[in-house]
C-alpha cells in the first residue's frame, strides 16, 4: 500500500490533484487506515496509470471515468492507444532523421544547403514544439501525416478560390466549405479545446506558418465568418433576431479573445483542479464577461442558448469550451 504523498511523488502529481480525483470518484483509495490516511493498492496505481495515459491522449477528465467504467478491458485499449501514439512519434522522428540525413549528405559533399532547406528544418523542429508537447504533436495529424496535410492544402486552395470570386461567407458554397473546415479541424485536434486554442494562437503569432500554410489572417477571418453563419442559422431556431445580431457582432469584434482565454483556463485547470485559487476566479470572471458580451444578460436568453448547444451537435464542434471547463469555471465563480 502507498500513502497519498508517496503515490503523488511517483506519479509526478500533487496531493491536491489526488484529493480532487478522490472527490469526483475518479480514483478512490482502496483502504483508509485507522488514522484516516488514504492507502492505495496495486489496482489503484494501475487505474491512476490509465487515468494519466488518457489525459495525455487528450481525453477530457470528465469523460475518463465513463471510459474506464465500460465493459471489456480498458487497460488493454489504453496501452494500445499509447503504443499507437509512440508509433506516431517514431514516424515523426524518422521523418526528421531523413531531413537531417539530406542536410548531412549535402554538407558531406561540400555543398551548401539552400536557405529554404535550413529554414524548413528549423520550422519543423521549433515552431510546433513551441506550442505543443511531443506527446501532443504525436496526436496532431497536421504535424506528421502527409495525407492530412495534402487534404488541408486542397481545402485552403478551395477557400482561396472562393475569396477570389468574392463569394460572401453566408453563401451556400462558403457555408459548405466552412462545415468541411469545422469537421476536419475537430477531427485533427481530437476535439481537444486546448489544442484547438493553441493552433489558433500559433497561426496568429507565426507569419512563417501563415505563409507556409496559405492560411492568411484574411482567410482565417473569412472561414470564421462562414462557420459563424452556419452556427447562427442553427441558433435562429432558439434565439430572437436581436439576440442573433448580438452574437454576430460578438463574432466580428471579440471572438478572437476566446483562444487565449481557453488556453489560460486549460493551464489553470491542470494546476488547480479544484478551482480554489484567486487566478481561477479571475479567469471565471473573464469568461463570464465575454460570454455575456456574446449572448447578453437577459434571464430568458441564456437557457435558450444552452438548450441550443445541448440539442445541436454541430454547435459543439469547435466550441472551444468543453463541459469539464464550464463546470470548473462555474465552480470558481461560486467560491467565496
Amino acid at each position: 500500500m502507498l500513502k497519498i504523498g508517496q503515490l503523488a511523488h511517483h506519479a509526478g502529481l500533487t496531493v491536491r490533484t489526488l484529493h480532487h480525483y478522490d472527490s469526483i470518484a475518479l480514483l478512490r483509495p482502496s483502504v483508509r487506515s485507522d488514522a484516516g490516511y488514504r492507502l492505495y493498492s496495486r489496482d489503484d496505481v494501475a487505474r491512476l496509470q490509465q487515468i494519466q495515459a488518457l489525459r495525455q491522449l487528450g481525453m477530457p477528465l470528465a469523460d475518463i471515468g465513463t471510459f474506464l467504467a465500460q465493459p471489456g478491458s480498458p487497460a488493454l485499449a489504453i496501452v494500445e492507444r499509447q503504443l499507437a501514439a509512440l508509433d506516431r512519434q517514431l514516424s515523426e522522428a524518422a521523418r526528421m532523421r531523413a531531413q537531417l540525413q539530406q542536410l548531412h549528405a549535402q554538407l558531406s559533399r561540400g555543398e551548401e544547403p539552400a536557405m529554404a532547406d535550413w529554414l524548413s528544418t528549423l520550422e519543423q523542429m521549433k515552431m510546433y514544439e513551441h506550442y505543443f508537447s511531443k506527446e501532443e504533436l504525436a496526436r496532431i495529424p497536421l504535424y506528421h501525416d502527409d495525407a492530412v496535410q495534402a487534404e488541408w492544402r486542397e481545402l485552403v486552395a478551395h477557400v482561396a478560390q472562393l475569396m477570389q470570386r468574392d463569394i460572401p461567407p453566408d453563401h451556400p458554397d462558403a457555408r459548405e466549405t466552412g462545415l468541411q473546415w469545422m469537421n476536419m479541424l475537430d477531427r485533427d485536434t481530437g476535439g481537444n479545446p486546448s489544442v484547438l486554442a493553441r493552433l489558433n494562437i500559433m497561426h496568429d503569432r507565426e507569419p512563417a506558418l501563415q505563409a507556409k500554410s496559405g492560411i492568411t489572417p484574411a482567410m482565417k477571418g473569412y472561414i470564421a465568418a462562414a462557420m459563424g453563419e452556419i452556427k447562427l442559422a442553427i441558433y435562429a431556431k432558439y434565439l430572437q433576431p436581436d439576440e442573433l445580431e448580438k452574437m454576430r457582432h460578438h463574432q466580428q469584434t471579440r471572438s478572437h479573445e476566446w483562444p487565449s482565454l481557453i488556453e489560460s483556463v486549460s493551464q489553470q485547470m491542470a494546476a488547480d483542479p479544484a478551482a480554489a485559487t484567486p487566478e481561477a476566479k479571475i479567469l471565471a470572471g473573464r469568461w463570464m464577461e465575454l460570454f455575456h458580451d456574446m449572448v447578453g444578460n437577459r434571464p430568458d436568453t441564456i437557457p435558450r442558448f444552452r438548450n441550443a448547444v445541448e440539442s445541436e451537435p454541430l454547435l459543439r464542434i469547435g466550441r472551444g469550451m468543453n463541459d469539464a471547463m464550464l463546470a470548473w469555471l462555474r465552480s470558481a465563480l461560486h467560491r467565496g
